[in-house]
């Protein structure tokens, strides 16, 4: 299983989104160090719109989506970009 799909199921598992997107976007960051080639997941990106959110701030979203996926980030994840909302909060996506 793939480290996005991975990510994915524990984010559906946890939150139950309305909507979510993980992207891979190691590609962007080929070259950034020198084992960084693009070619693995590396870097990714959350996009999650879940009612798991309402009330929080902005940190403790962060917080709560950094601390459900620690063991990836302890495994060799180097960056996470996270993206949360609340449903009816505007969103770019």
């Amino acid at each position: 299983m793939s480290l996005r799909q991975r990510i994915e199921d524990k984010l559906t598992a946890a939150f139950s989104p309305e909507r979510l997107a993980v992207i891979d976007e190691s590609h962007l960051h080929a070259g950034h160090q020198p084992d960084m080639t693009g070619t693995g997941e590396t870097h990714m990106r959350v996009k999650i719109v879940a009612a798991a959110f309402s009330g929080m701030n902005r940190l403790a979203r962060h917080r709560s989506v950094t601390e459900l996926l620690r063991p990836e980030l302890d495994a060799g994840l180097h960056a996470l970009a996270i993206e949360p909302a609340a449903p009816g909060e505007a969103v770019l996506w």
